[in-house]
């Protein structure tokens, strides 16, 4: 490309998410668009890896650098993918490299880092006068050797941590310099064996490989096991097969009956859970489904705009999987490939193990919970186009596909397709929208419970809406009904005189279902065993230093925990502001349900699932399938039980507490609390027998408690519709939040106050455009950091903060929540 000498990087540094362009020297020709490379950044020329997004003929100044090198000889994104980072980096405001960066290879794009040592000057012991950061790196360095700024900065706070380096740096005490990590993250490689000679060479050789017998019957028995197999063999099952050691395989090295290679192997999370299944035959639709099908078939082969989304709205068990199925059927045919979206990994091994079992050996698995190198090589196999089919939670949208022509973005209403833990802020569900336009891909949102502001927006822009108002049938044909919901008021429980956390008829039903061998799920969306420790002497809430919140007591451990920063010590045995010795354990979470059950019903086996419980990376699955297995009666757990989960044996479900975060103040909770109601009630009675739901509730008055206990989305949509319309917020307007974070509680609210100040001057002209704040924010502080928002409201208030200095402002473009 000697016409396009330059090229336009997006580097990835610490602090630096920005866009420079370089020079292409003549030996690194070609460099293509796309690809990851190594260039030097700032006065000393710092190493850092960078990805080409253009190449042009003239740079943006006059004196540009090198590059220094090729890290990939692919490209690691594709031009939809870089056009995609491009809308990412404008719709959330974020930086073009910050949009990038979710979408590089695992373990292989490495950020640019300082490594600090001591210098022969620095004091052995800090003086005493030494402010305390300086002595902490002093004291680390001292103990561990040279360390990188991001390894000191897991330990030591980021903003006193950079000054006291600079300090230390004067004072001649500690040197750095600039290093550029390894990739963390590598093909795996599998030495092979295979015969060098015909089997006939070999078989005249078999009696002289050895003097001594025990020698020679371990070669012996390894030229045989080579002489059985056609090709090269793993070295270790040959000397497992065999028994022979590394010398014999030397041994034979040498005489030339042998020679040594080496393999890539696939790392395929797959293998390790997914048991090989018959392959799967599609099953006869029923007439909605076909109906349904038909429909969207319509769109996507005749519409003016096959790429816009449409929305399959079914009721829980109504088979909206099987539709996934054959839209990936379709897109296959057409030579395309197709990505599945879900919204929890503990739900992902359930449709990987419907997909593979329709689509044998052509689909790919990638989430956060596999290992690096399971990641790395997923993601290197749907670059390739070696998978036809990927399955994933909200990151795998932005795996390299170059031949998508399919989304699906499975329970869209999910909060989880959004983080909230660091920028940038993304909703998966819109980004599949762009994508699918970038690509000229299919894309297909489904939900029982679709999002207010997500069909209201499909019926003002005339996206298809498939509807699926029946469950399928059983295996005799025989309809299988919406389970009955009992709303239990449990005030009336209280005044009836009846204490425990279970209404009576909870109790009755549980015993009934136990009774009848069926299974049932207790749903609370709480943690632990008590949600806080309080004192009846002074009303003291005991809370968490760091976040404010209170501590919850987990009973398996003993302690009181943090279900925010992590925090946990032990339950004090007096109150801790007053001394008194009234202080008790209060509220009910899932240890204590657990409890409850084992007391009440002695002969349920019981399983918990919660945060607590499925930490490993293959807990949840393994939950999962002891459940199916019927090795359990109950399962007790949060929100990860609510949705998706297809267990035929479970005709109970108990709401233990719904009214959890009807009182939060934010626009989406009742919608949040209506959602997760449907969708666990959902979970009874998809197999032979009917289902039930106990729904025990405070406010068996609330709007989304009878909606959820009538199975009716629309009396909730339109009532939902009608509140929001009276407020002006989404779907009638679009929101932003911005938060600032601070260790000091008075910087926090002063840059909060600047802020706001700085945009009221610029909304002194706006009509319709409103701020809301600064206030501190719900959580006002988490991790020791004290929290301040600010929320503009209106068509498009992103326009109002173009050109705005945002460093350490945290901005959310239509946030799921106002926390």
């Amino acid at each position: 490309m000697t016409d396009a000498p330059f090229a336009e990087v997006a580097l990835f540094l610490p602090h630096l998410l920005q866009v420079y362009d370089y020079r292409v020297p003549p030996h690194l020709e070609p460099v293509r668009v796309g690809q990851l490379v190594e260039v030097p950044v700032g006065p000393q020329n710092r190493p850092s890896h960078g990805v080409v997004l253009a190449r042009k003929a003239h740079p943006a100044i006059e004196a540009v650098k090198p590059i220094h090198g090729i890290v990939d000889p692919e490209a690691v994104l594709t031009p939809a993918q870089i056009a995609l980072a491009r809308a990412l980096a404008h719709e959330t405001l974020c930086g073009l490299a910050e949009a990038l960066a979710p979408m590089l290879p695992p373990g292989v794009a490495q950020w640019a880092d300082t490594e600090y040592r001591l210098t022969p000057a620095a004091p052995a012991t800090p003086p005493p006068d030494l402010p305390r950061t300086q002595a902490q790196v002093l004291h680390r360095l001292r103990a561990r050797g040279a360390l990188r700024r991001r390894q000191l900065a897991r330990h030591l706070p980021a903003e006193p941590l950079d000054a006291a380096l600079d300090a230390l740096q004067r004072r001649g005490w500690v040197q750095a310099r600039a290093v550029l990590p390894r990739p963390r993250a590598r093909p795996r490689r599998v030495r092979q064996v295979r015969l060098a000679v015909t089997a006939e060479q070999a078989l005249a050789r078999r009696d002289h490989l050895a003097r001594r017998p025990d020698t020679l019957r371990r070669r012996q028995a390894l030229l045989d096991a080579l002489l059985r197999e056609p090709g090269p063999v793993d070295v270790a099952w040959l000397y497992a097969v065999s028994g022979a050691r590394p010398a014999d395989l030397q041994a034979l090295e040498r005489q030339g009956l042998v020679l040594r290679e080496e393999r890539e192997a696939w790392r395929d999370p797959l293998l390790r859970w997914l048991h090989a299944a018959p392959p799967e035959e599609p099953p006869v639709l029923t007439p909605a489904q076909r109906t349904a099908w038909e429909r969207l078939l319509h769109h996507w082969h005749h519409a003016p705009d096959p790429t816009a989304p449409a929305l399959l709205h079914g009721v829980t068990g109504s088979g909206k999987t099987e539709l996934y199925l054959r839209a990936t059927a379709q897109a296959l045919e057409r030579g395309r490939q197709a990505l599945i979206l879900v919204p929890e990994i503990a739900l992902t091994p359930q449709m990987v193990r419907r997909f593979a079992a329709r689509f044998p050996g052509r689909v790919g698995l990638l989430h956060s919970r596999l290992s690096l190198g399971e990641r790395y090589d997923t993601w290197r196999r749907a670059r390739r186009g070696e998978l036809d089919i990927l399955l994933g939670p909200r990151s795998a949208v932005f795996a390299p596909l170059p031949r998508l022509g399919l989304i699906v973005v499975d329970e869209c209403h999910a909060d989880a397709y959004y983080p909230t833990e660091r920028p940038p802020f993304w909703h998966a569900r819109a980004i599949a929208r762009v994508y699918a336009r970038l690509t000229g891909s299919w894309l297909l949102y489904g939900s029982a419970t679709p999002e207010v502001s997500t069909y209201a927006q499909a019926q003002r822009h005339g996206w298809p809406i498939v509807t699926l108002p029946h469950r399928v049938p059983d295996a005799r044909g025989r309809a299988r009904p919406l389970p009955q919901v009992q709303v239990v008021d449990m005030r009336a429980e209280l005044r009836a005189g009846n204490t425990s956390i279970f209404s009576r008829a909870l109790q009755t039903a549980l015993t009934e279902t136990l009774q009848a061998g069926q299974q049932a799920l207790l749903f609370l969306n709480r943690r632990g065993h008590a949600t806080h420790v309080f004192c009846r002497g002074c009303g003291h809430i005991v809370q968490c230093p760091r976040c404010q919140v209170p501590l919850a007591y987990h009973r398996d451990r003993e302690r009181l925990v943090c279900h925010h920063c992590g925090y946990s010590r032990g339950m004090p045995r007096t109150c801790p502001r007053c001394g008194s010795p009234r202080i008790a354990r209060y509220g009910t979470g899932t240890q204590r349900v657990v409890d409850e059950v084992r007391r009440q019903w002695p002969q349920a086996r019981v399983l918990r699932w919660d945060a607590d419980t499925a930490r490993g990376r293959d807990a949840a699955q393994v939950l999962l399938e002891q459940f199916r297995r019927g090795e359990a009666d109950v399962l007790v757990g949060t929100q990860m039980i609510a949705k998706g989960l297809d267990l035929p044996a479970v005709t109970l479900v108990g709401v233990v507490l719904a009214d959890v975060g009807l009182g939060l103040p934010d626009y989406r909770a009742a919608e949040r609390v209506f959602q997760t109601l449907l969708q666990v009630a959902g979970r009874s009675g998809r197999g032979e027998h009917p289902g039930r739901v106990v729904l025990q509730t405070y406010q068996p008055e609330h709007p989304a408690v009878q909606a959820a206990a009538a199975h009716d989305y629309f009396a909730f949509y339109q009532a939902e519709l009608q509140a929001r319309r009276a407020l002006g917020y989404p779907p009638f307007a679009r929101l932003v939040r911005l938060e600032y974070r601070h260790r000091d509680p008075a910087q926090a609210q002063e840059a909060a106050q600047r802020m706001a100040a700085q945009l009221r001057h610029r909304l002194r002209k706006a009509r319709a455009t409103r701020l809301v704040g600064p206030a501190p924010c719900f959580f006002a502080r988490e991790r020791g950091v004290y929290r301040w928002h600010i929320i503009l409201r209106g068509p498009d208030p992103r326009r109002w903060l173009r050109g705005l200095a945002l460093r350490g402002w945290q901005v959310q473009v239509d946030p799921v929540n106002l926390l």
